[in-house]
């Protein structure tokens, strides 16, 4: 086992009150990246939250082939690399194909796995040989007791540092819907349990483009409702996409929280937590 991987794991583990997977969507240059892992560390430092900085090199699930995909394998990891040595944070990013779980965990601290790819049994073999944490995004099709299957193709290729995350359930066409009971349910996949609170809100091809086709819409306004049933049901830990101008995001802008708007969101989450402890002992 990845003997620096086990000890993150750990530490995510007993995180209190949550740990936090947060960076903007998609990479959208270096500058930008690094702007972002500066001003979320800085708020997360400051109430005691244990972050892992998120941003993707290429979204290759896009709804439309016109959409940002980011800038690829190669030049995305040189720049999350720079993040991990500028900002002494661990990071994750997501795989689509087995070929590269290799290369994105000489960088990647956690791997994680799209929701759309939860059950491909190659992939998620592929990202547990790497030794990295795997976080497990439930399909937006499946039941959450699928999870268990998913989690043991991890841990039967030799890796126990595995967590799976819940981001909704399609509810007829272009719309989601977060079930909290999953958030119970998923503890049958006896690993840390993640809430996406952002990625729960799309409405999938929801969105008419001028000029034809279709993108992704979503309800940011319902983040923090969300955000609160998660943490009052007590998840382990809380996945948000952050941006500091979510209306100019080249990529799920109508799903991402303001950075302006953070700390006051996780102020918020971190005095649920805290009631919740409170009243359980």
């Amino acid at each position: 086992m990845d003997a620096p991987s086990v000890a993150l794991y750990n530490q995510l583990k007993a995180a209190q009150p949550f740990f936090l997977l947060a960076g903007p969507n998609v990479i959208e240059s270096e500058e930008h990246v690094m702007k972002m892992a500066k001003h979320i560390k800085a708020i997360t430092t400051k109430l005691g939250v244990p972050l892992v900085f998120k941003s993707s090199f290429d979204k290759a699930n896009r709804t439309s082939s016109k959409s940002f995909r980011g800038p690829g394998l190669e030049q995305g990891l040189k720049i999350l690399e720079k993040v991990k040595a500028a900002y002494d944070l661990p990071v994750v990013t997501d795989v689509h194909e087995s070929c590269q779980c290799e290369a994105v965990g000489r960088v990647a601290d956690i791997i994680q796995i799209p929701a759309f790819l939860c059950r491909q049994t190659d992939l998620l073999v592929a990202a547990a040989k790497t030794g990295k944490i795997i976080n497990i995004k439930k399909g937006q099709f499946c039941a959450s007791s699928v999870m268990a299957n998913s989690t043991e193709k991890i841990r039967l290729a030799g890796n126990q540092n595995v967590m799976v995350c819940e981001r909704g359930t399609m509810f007829g066409y272009n719309d989601l819907i977060v079930d909290p009971r999953n958030f119970e349910w998923l503890r049958e996949a006896n690993c840390p349990v993640v809430a996406d609170v952002t990625h729960a809100l799309q409405q999938p091809a929801g969105k008419k483009l001028d000029g034809g086709g279709v993108a992704s819409g979503g309800l940011r306004e319902l983040i923090p409702c969300i955000a609160r049933t998660a943490v009052a049901v007590g998840v382990d830990g809380i996945f948000m996409e952050v941006h500091d101008d979510p209306l100019n995001s080249p990529c799920d802008g109508p799903t991402q929280w303001p950075l302006r708007n953070l700390e006051e969101l996780l102020e918020e989450l971190i005095a649920i937590a805290g009631r919740n402890r409170s009243r359980s002992t």
